[in-house]
């Protein structure tokens, strides 16, 4: 009795398989699971001859599986029909190649006329030349020094040849590790801006030593988009006229370090009463860490001591770059604890002869 009640169900079924078979997959499941609780184990070897379970419930898995799958757009090969799908791999690749071709193009006009519209109205590059405002110095008939004359800013003039080898690698390992390699611009400093704006608000970062020669002696201190495009304009036009070791002297020449210390001759009197060409390691170090805040790190500002953390820093990047040893390194920061500074004090040596 009870075989003929499955052999009839089985007729049902055969009858849904031809309809739907996971339907049908899912029926004699649930009627499997009911027919053991129901039999239990007194008819169990009659119900797996009648529904060979290790069959059908891996093909019902298998059911399970494939919709699962297709409801992930990726895995569904019902894909709407659409001009995408239409298209071949040789048409893709020819239209994004002519976007991009496209793309180019507008890219390079827009940055041409960028380029002609704030250049312009720009001063003339070859302006960063100084050819006055030195300082004047009184000496008397044995040549020993008097006084000296300036207005705001004291400068005294020096060639690349007097400034010690030191002086020049410590300048470029802290402001423009890639002086020799760039054409006037740095593509990573304007990323670091892109970023600086971005995330924290601020227009810093980036400039090279050529940029910050622009800003000194061409443009402005202001911190705008505007003047930023002026000082990349300008910093390529000097790259094309000067030599890299032209535009190092020059910048040396009129760096802040400091007060009325323009130009770091003025700045190895100032600090250390002695000439350019006689600066040691240390105090090299010392100076090219100067014009980044020449008020925050002068050893005669509010902050006395300033100086010591933005001396380490140049002399390590100086190790890091390969200018100098790490036992060379060790020996500077060394003497930077027992440097001496000269008298901050300006005085007149003969005031009968020149007041």
């Amino acid at each position: 009795m009870l075989e003929s009640f499955y052999q009839n169900k089985i007729k049902a079924i055969k009858n849904i398989f031809k309809v739907n078979e996971f339907s049908l997959l899912r029926y004699i499941n649930n009627l499997y699971n009911k027919a053991k609780v129901i039999c239990h184990n007194i008819h169990m070897k009659l119900i797996d001859k009648i529904f060979p379970h290790r069959i059908w419930k891996k093909r019902l898995n298998d059911l399970k599986r494939q919709q699962m799958l297709e409801r992930i757009p990726i895995f569904n090969r019902k894909r709407k029909r659409g001009f995408l799908n239409n298209l071949n791999k040789a048409k893709i690749f020819k239209y994004a190649a002519i976007g991009s071709f496209v793309g180019l193009v507008l890219l390079v006009l827009t940055g041409i006329a960028t380029f002609a519209w704030f250049a312009k109205d720009l001063p003339q590059p070859d302006k960063i030349i100084r050819r006055d405002g030195y300082t004047t110095k009184l000496f008397d008939r044995s040549g020993n020094l008097l006084y000296e004359v300036y207005a705001d800013e004291k400068r005294i003039p020096a060639t690349l040849e007097a400034i010690p080898l030191t002086m020049r690698q410590a300048t470029i390992a802290i402001e423009d590790k890639d002086f020799y390699k760039h054409e006037g611009f740095d593509l990573k400093g304007y990323l670091r801006i892109v970023y600086n704006v971005i995330f924290k608000r601020r227009l810093i970062g980036g400039s090279t030593l050529t940029q910050q020669l622009v800003k000194n002696v061409l443009l402005s201190q202001e911190r705008t988009l505007t003047r930023k495009i002026k000082e990349l304009v300008l910093a390529i036009q000097i790259e094309r006229l000067y030599s890299k070791d032209e535009i190092l002297q020059i910048y040396l020449n009129e760096a802040p370090y400091g007060g009325t210390a323009w130009g770091v001759a003025t700045a190895a009197e100032t600090y250390f009463g002695k000439s350019v060409k006689d600066l040691n390691l240390v105090e090299s170090a010392v100076l090219a860490g100067l014009p980044q805040s020449p008020s925050y790190y002068s050893p005669y500002g509010i902050h006395p001591d300033a100086f010591k953390g933005r001396t380490a820093d140049v002399l390590r990047r100086m190790r890091e770059d390969g200018y100098i040893p790490k036992d060379q390194e060790k020996q500077a920061l060394a003497d930077l604890e027992q440097i001496k500074f000269s008298d901050p004090g300006v005085g007149i040596n003969a005031p009968h002869f020149v007041m």
